[in-house]
């Protein structure tokens, strides 16, 4: 499960990390990250996730899956928008970001979609300070979204980019959006607001020393 180093705390939260996903421990690191990245448990702040993407693409349909696999989990502590039922795309965003934004008093949002990169990169997640710039890759201008984001690099950039979202590989795309919403589910587990950080810093130590038992 996570193992928490206290170094991970005074980290340069603006670096952008890189997680292969198909790496062994690829979950344990997407979830640290994630972790160090938000608020501290006590500022009351809501975490939302707005999972950006469209069922109509393959390669588009990473941020739904991510959401839809994390409605079924029901992390109780963090609030999902974006699912293969209910998308959140280029037509809506602007409206659900408002909606978001008025039912949620100050909410740091982590913005989640996919995008298009280098040969080598395909499959890495990424994450990072700052928000997610959908529609970037297809020239499209729309809302930029997050205090932080979650990107998924599912195919390769340059050339007929629409075409290549909609010839992307599912089981890559559904690999990635276990492994990104697993590590949220098990951050989840661990970001209570009701903790303060030294019993949730003792949870974690107690539940690792377990593990090893």
């Amino acid at each position: 499960m996570l193992n928490y180093k206290s170094s991970l705390f005074n980290k340069i939260k603006n670096e952008e990390v890189r997680v292969n996903h198909h790496e062994e421990d690829a979950v344990d690191r997407v979830a640290k990250e994630l972790f160090t990245r938000m608020p501290a448990s006590l500022s009351n702040r809501p975490i939302v996730f707005v999972c950006i993407g469209t069922d109509r693409s393959t390669g588009d349909s990473l941020g739904p899956l991510i959401g839809t696999l994390l409605q079924e989990k029901t992390p109780q502590s963090f609030h999902i928008y974006g699912t293969l039922a209910n998308p959140i795309h280029a037509l809506n965003l602007s409206e659900k970001l408002a909606e978001i934004k008025a039912k949620h008093i100050n909410p740091f949002i982590i913005g989640i979609d996919a995008c298009l990169g280098r040969l080598k990169s395909v499959g890495v997640i990424q994450i990072g300070s700052g928000p997610v710039k959908p529609g970037s890759g297809v020239n499209k201008d729309l809302p930029a979204v997050g205090d932080i984001h979650i990107t998924g690099i599912v195919n390769v950039s340059g050339f007929m980019e629409y075409f290549v979202l909609q010839n992307t590989r599912l089981h890559l795309v559904m690999e990635m959006a276990k492994t990104i919403a697993d590590g949220i589910y098990h951050t989840s587990k661990y970001y209570e607001p009701k903790y303060s950080f030294s019993k949730l810093k003792w949870t974690m130590d107690h539940h690792n020393q377990e593990q090893t038992n």
